[in-house]
């Protein structure tokens, strides 16, 4: 009689029931299951196979009586857009993940890049960090909501996004553009983000509150062609290459801003003295400090060099034919990204001054460019994260400017202030290759738990009524 009393009784009152280490190990199984199907589907981009990945969201947002629908410009790369409705009292939530992932070499994986693998504490497969760990945080965070009940003040928007790899004209172009009026909110979590442990110890959380701009310079040399066995100083590939040399020389002018300025205080504050006071001196008045913390930046932690102001790297050199033909044209492209506030025609111009060359033209080269916006550090929403980072991770929260991009940016610019978070992740495993596009990828188990809950508990602080 017991047990068909139970059989009868909806999930949330069963919960009731249970102790709380039991319906916390009920809900890490279910996250695990949802996080390994979610995995094991390829959805590499290119080509972008995300219809599988939506349709599985949809449904199982849809068997828990979440109001969900697919959207899409293109049939097989639907964008799937769930909403649990609030009281209204304050503009919606939305959280944001893409289903999409960078594409693989298979041969050089130890496991099945779509095998989901669990061996040892890890969980290794493409997506782990990118981006399925905050589509299913999302998807577990819906799903928590709808079951317990939760009272909100604000809607809760979940949107799982096809295409931030390589199209966002079917993601979050197509929604911004075509849909925004139902993805409009006041905030917005996201990727971009995340906490560093070292040695196993969390260093601190990060906080992504704006990002640079993606551009690409294209460098075209010209010159007479001619026989390789006769000199030219006019040879196109070595005038095209003394130009990126001038390029990647160039000290860039630093750029500040809050940001930057609050994430070097905080660093220093939590950092050895011994780098404490490059952190420190990259905010001082003194020209001389500054200078000796940016060439220890360069040399040390490229990151924050980067960090600092826009930035250039050369990653494409094409010219040339045969051995023995000088030619007559040579190209480079130059990934560019520009700090938040840079003038892009006095950047170009900047860049033209410093090659110097009239046989080398510099211009802008078409780019999918994401546009400016930035995300203030004193919203309510910036405030929630770094209250509940501090207290799941136990680590000092710091806010951080992406030298990449994100589809946060779209977001940004028609004024929805984005927030970017994610898992822990070990500062070793860059080096190892196990990061984001790299070779391999996994997850710490328990981190990817911490992480939906640091997720769900965030969502109910800035979206919960009365909060």
């Amino acid at each position: 009689m017991i047990q068909i009393l139970f059989a009868a009784l909806p999930i949330v009152t069963l919960l009731l029931f249970l102790p709380a280490t039991a319906i916390a190990e009920s809900i890490e199984e279910e996250t695990l299951r949802h996080f390994q199907q979610l995995l094991r589907f390829d959805t590499s981009d290119p080509p972008g196979r995300e219809q599988p990945v939506a349709e599985y969201l949809r449904d199982l947002l849809k068997a828990e009586g979440i109001e969900v629908e697919l959207l899409a410009l293109e049939a097989h790369r639907p964008n799937v857009l769930a909403r649990i409705r609030g009281n209204g009292a304050k503009r919606p939530l939305l959280i944001l993940g893409h289903t999409d992932t960078v594409s693989v070499q298979p041969g050089k994986w130890t496991h099945p890049p779509f095998g989901a693998v669990r061996e040892g504490d890890w969980i290794y497969g493409r997506g782990t960090v990118d981006d399925k760990d905050n589509v299913v945080a999302a998807l577990m965070t819906m799903l928590l909501l709808k079951r317990e009940g939760t009272p909100l003040d604000r809607d809760v928007i979940f949107l799982a996004e096809a295409g931030e790899e390589g199209a966002t004209r079917v993601g979050i172009q197509y929604m911004v553009n075509e849909h925004f009026d139902r993805i409009d909110a006041e905030f917005c979590f996201a990727e971009g983000g995340g906490v560093s442990r070292r040695e196993g110890k969390v260093v601190y959380a990060g906080i992504a509150t704006l990002e640079k701009q993606p551009r690409a310079i294209t460098l075209i040399a010209r010159g007479p062609a001619g026989h390789g066995s006769v000199p030219l100083e006019q040879n196109a590939l070595a005038h095209l290459a003394k130009a990126i040399a001038a390029l990647a020389d160039w000290r860039i002018p630093i750029k500040l801003n809050e940001t930057t300025i609050a994430y070097f205080q905080r660093l220093a504050a939590i950092a050895p003295p011994e780098k404490a006071k490059y952190y420190t001196n990259i905010l001082h008045p003194d020209p001389a400090l500054r200078t000796a913390a940016d060439e220890w930046f360069r040399k040390n932690e490229p990151i924050h060099a980067s960090m600092i102001r826009s930035s250039m790297s050369p990653t494409i050199m094409q010219g040339g034919y045969r051995v023995n033909v000088i030619p007559s044209e040579g190209t480079a492209t130059i990934d560019t990204r520009l700090a938040p506030g840079e003038d892009a025609e006095a950047f170009i111009e900047a860049a033209r001054k410093v090659v110097n060359d009239p046989a080398v033209d510099v211009s802008w080269a078409p780019r999918d460019v994401r546009p400016p916006g930035e995300s203030p550090l004193g919203t309510d929403a910036f405030k929630v994260l770094e209250a509940t980072a501090a207290r799941i991770y136990e680590a000092p929260v710091l806010p951080m400017m992406l030298t990449g991009g994100t589809d946060m940016a779209y977001l940004r610019a028609r004024g929805v202030a984005c927030y970017g978070i994610g898992p822990a992740v070990d500062a070793e495993d860059g080096p190892k290759g196990y990061g984001a596009h790299s070779d391999q990828e996994r997850i710490l188990e328990a981190e990817l738990h911490r992480f939906v809950r640091y997720h769900h508990e965030s969502v109910v602080g800035l979206a919960g009524a009365g909060r």
